[in-house]
């Protein structure tokens, strides 16, 4: 895994160079916190958890994600898809130590779905889109 300043979004692969790319369904992007690694972090007494480490794809600040839930967004201009909650594995264990599981739990993040595809960049604001109906 590695960061970088802008992607590209599709809707049949998702991520462009993801190692998941390609990958139909409900997980094709998983968005996490910044603020949620802190937390993290502090819950296991380490001064810092990279996204990396839990192989999630878009790092997020300034907005709760759990109010992005069954809802559409923009990020850039790519529209995604809330499809749920991004729960921890028995994998914590191994990548962050003892506790590394229960610590996620809550913090994990969101999947979502490419509705429309398009270039992200880091500082892109996330637009929550109005609700049909």
């Amino acid at each position: 895994m590695s960061a970088v300043e802008a992607a590209m979004i599709d809707t049949d692969a998702g991520l462009i160079g993801d190692h998941y790319a390609s990958r139909a369904g409900a997980r094709q992007v998983t968005l996490i916190q910044a603020e949620s690694l802190r937390s993290i972090a502090s819950h296991l007494g380490r001064s810092n958890v990279a996204a990396f480490d839990l192989r999630r794809n878009i790092v997020t600040e300034g907005i709760n994600l759990m109010a992005l839930k069954d809802r559409q967004f923009r990020i850039g201009e790519a529209v995604l898809q809330t499809t749920g909650e991004c729960h921890p594995c028995s994998r914590m264990e191994d990548v962050l130590g003892v506790g590394g599981y229960n610590a996620v739990r809550g913090f994990g993040g969101i999947t979502a779905r490419v509705v429309r595809g398009g270039s992200i960049r880091i500082g892109d604001a996330i637009e929550a889109l109005a609700v049909e109906g």
